[in-house]
């Protein structure tokens, strides 16, 4: 006959052993349960799309070489084409195409000497020459005592571009009697279907007669052929906010 064998009872040491082990197995399945969780709650991150790249009026870089002239005096305290007020002592420009607030590197050809300017303003309206100077630019590159000098010009900074100034017309004359550019705007808007007037401020006013809006510069040249057939004194300019409108 088989002797019944008492089990025997886990003395304190081991009763906080299997203690120790249940509570770490409690904690790893709690841990476990969050991590699961968070998985199955988790939401995917969607980058935002990106940015369109701004495209500026005029490529950085572009470059132009030519014969620059500069003003002064007789425009000092008066509106340049742009609004603001032009001064001498500002290193600042007119250019015939290029959007307002463009800033330029003007290089005299003669020296090597460079000064940047930001253009403000229309001009020059005279055959073979690119650009005009204020005093202050003028003198930064030597170009005050020859008066004009061939430069070369590069865009540096440019403003975005506005599809909805990128129009350009044909300046026929500047007149200083305003009854005699009405007069010419009103022959050249019966034959050309659109002409408009540009003030050009100074200590005598100029009124500009501006004619057609064309899309693209070459649009442009093929009027300013077409005008040459009668008259040769004819630029091509960019219309500006001032001048859109007839």
């Amino acid at each position: 006959m088989r002797r019944s064998r008492k089990r025997k009872r886990p003395g304190p040491g081991m009763r906080r052993h299997i203690a120790q082990r249940g509570a770490v197995t409690a904690a790893v399945a709690v841990l476990l349960l969050l991590a699961s969780c968070r998985r199955h709650t988790r939401t995917a991150h969607i980058p935002p799309p990106p940015r369109p790249a701004t495209r500026t009026a005029v490529p950085i870089g572009y470059t132009e070489e030519g014969i620059a002239s500069w003003y002064g005096i007789p425009f000092d305290g008066h509106p340049a084409a742009d609004g603001e007020i032009f001064h001498t002592e500002n290193f600042v420009a007119a250019h015939r195409l290029l959007p307002f607030n463009t800033w330029l590197k003007v290089t005299n050809l003669a020296n090597n000497k460079s000064v940047n300017v930001r253009v403000i303003d229309r001009g020059p309206f005279v055959h073979g020459r690119i650009l005009d100077l204020s005093m202050a630019a003028a003198r930064q590159i030597g170009l005050l005592g020859p008066g004009i000098g061939r430069v070369r010009l590069e865009v540096i900074a440019a403003p975005a571009d506005d599809p909805a100034s990128d129009f350009y017309a044909v300046q026929v004359g500047a007149f200083s009697i305003y009854a005699n550019a009405q007069r010419a705007q009103a022959v050249y808007a019966k034959r050309y279907g659109t002409a408009r007037l540009a003030l050009k401020q100074g200590r005598v006013p100029m009124w500009r007669v501006l004619v057609g809006k064309e899309p693209s510069v070459e649009a442009a040249q093929r009027l300013a052929e077409s005008l040459r057939t009668t008259n040769h004194d004819v630029f091509i300019v960019r219309l500006d906010a001032s001048t859109a409108s007839p």
